[in-house]
C-alpha cells in the first residue's frame, strides 16, 4: 500500500477545498461566533490553516504536549494574513512529504498534557487524524458561512450555492 502518496494526494485535495473556502471569508465578520460556546470565526478559520502545518510537526516530534506550551495558537486579524499562513503551512506539508518515506509513518506520536497521554497514534494514524480535523472544522465555518449568508464553495461536489464540480 503507498499510504504516503495516498496522504500526499489528500492533503493536497483538502487544500484546495480549503482555499475556496478562504476566498470567501468575510472581512469584518473575524468576532462572530454563533453561540457563547463556539469559537469565533477568525480563530476557527486559523485552526483550520495551521492544521496544515500539522505533517511537519508530526513527523518531526515525537509529542505535542500542550503542557509544555508546545503549541501557541496564531493570532491573525485579517483574510491576507489567513490566507498568507495558510499558503505557508501547506508549504510546509509538501515539503514534509517530499521528505518522508513510508517507514517513517509507523513511528509513534501523542498529544499530551503534561503527563496524561490524551491521543496516541503511529504517524500514519496522527496524519489521518489531521485530515479528519481539517474537514471538521472546516465543516464548522461552513455553518458560520450559512448564518452569515455567505455562499458556501463545493467541498466534495457542488453546494446549494456553488453548482460547479
Amino acid at each position: 500500500m503507498e499510504s504516503l502518496a495516498n496522504l500526499k494526494k489528500e492533503f493536497k485535495d483538502e487544500y484546495e477545498t480549503t482555499r475556496k473556502f478562504f476566498e470567501v471569508y468575510p472581512e469584518g465578520k473575524n468576532e462572530y461566533a454563533p453561540h457563547e460556546k463556539s469559537m469565533k470565526m477568525m480563530p476557527l478559520a486559523t485552526h483550520v490553516a495551521e492544521i496544515f502545518a500539522w505533517p511537519e510537526i508530526i513527523m518531526k516530534t515525537e509529542k505535542l504536549d500542550f503542557a509544555a506550551g508546545d503549541y501557541k495558537p496564531t493570532i491573525l486579524n485579517s483574510k491576507a494574513e489567513l490566507q498568507q499562513k495558510f499558503e505557508e503551512d501547506y508549504q510546509k506539508a509538501k515539503n514534509t512529504f517530499e521528505n518522508t518515506n513510508e517507514e517513517d509513518l509507523s513511528g509513534r506520536w501523542s498529544m499530551n498534557m503534561g503527563e496524561t497521554v490524551l491521543m496516541d497514534f503511529n504517524k500514519y494514524e496522527a496524519l489521518r487524524h489531521a485530515l479528519n480535523q481539517i474537514t471538521h472544522h472546516r465543516a464548522q465555518l461552513g455553518i458560520y458561512y450559512r448564518l452569515n449568508d455567505i455562499p458556501l464553495p463545493g467541498s466534495y461536489g457542488p453546494s446549494a450555492d456553488d453548482q460547479s464540480f
